[in-house]
């Protein structure tokens, strides 16, 4: 594999990963040294950003759901204008820049504007989630596909295909769900999801400060209410010692 660059006046969009810095790729660890300028969201853990060069310019460009965040347009400007300053220019996300990322709609600013650009993949929050409790996202014979899916979007509580994430052995990570929770349980509940459906809150996945909360569909609300941090989570997904002691238990 190539080693990687990041020429003046480019810019790599890379994935920080869920937050430990041990779970940054070689490729993106050698972007946060090269940059002049990162510009980064709010789940850009302070570990992460440690790894930029101490000259760099490091510029915050947050979003928070139901929160104050920095306008689309503003970041989108903020990259044309230091690329074309001449800047090697990191934009980074959290997780992986392809999922619920807004990359497309960056790299057409960058497209419109002539300047160059590359992908740096991360490690979804999904991967470290379901990785913390133990499981896999897919299982022969449970489950032949895993769904990425939002709680929310531009337009505030996102709907979905509540019919095939309500069947039986469906697993779902739903990103940005804790304020949309009772939304959610209330569509799965309607469209034939059992209340005894296991659903892990993961909060701060992988980080020091992670938490697991295990809960169900019927209890999902009042565990999503007692989350501070951004969590992700785990529909149809039980911790596996949770798991392993209510086997016991029917024994």
């Amino acid at each position: 594999m190539p080693s990687f660059l990041l020429d003046p006046g480019t810019v790599a969009f890379v994935g920080a990963g869920p937050g430990d810095p041990g779970l940054l790729t070689l490729h993106a660890l050698r972007a946060l040294q090269m940059a002049d300028v990162v510009i980064h969201d709010r789940l850009a853990s302070d570990d992460i950003l440690a790894h930029t060069r101490p000259a760099a310019t490091r510029i915050s460009v947050g979003k928070e759901g139901f929160g104050p965040s920095v306008p689309q347009t503003r970041a989108n400007a903020l990259l044309v204008a230091h690329a074309r300053a001449g800047a090697r220019v990191v934009r980074l996300k959290g997780g992986d820049p392809a999922i619920f990322a807004r990359l497309d709609e960056e790299i057409a600013a960058l497209d419109a504007a002539g300047i160059a650009w590359q992908i740096v993949p991360g490690i979804t929050a999904a991967s470290a989630a379901a990785a913390r409790l133990g499981q896999g996202l897919t299982q022969r014979g449970r489950n032949a596909g895993v769904r990425l899916v939002t709680g929310h979007d531009a337009k505030g509580f996102a709907d979905q295909d509540w019919r095939a994430l309500a069947a039986p052995g469906a697993i779902a990570a739903i990103y940005m769900g804790k304020r949309a929770a009772r939304f959610i349980q209330g569509r799965l509940m309607m469209h034939g999801a059992a209340p005894t459906t296991p659903v892990t809150l993961v909060e701060n996945a992988s980080r020091a400060d992670e938490r697991v909360l295990p809960a169900t569909l019927a209890t999902l609300p009042e565990a999503a209410a007692g989350l501070d941090g951004p969590a992700i989570l785990m529909l149809g997904l039980a911790p596996r010692a949770a798991r392993a002691t209510a086997k016991e238990a029917l024994a």
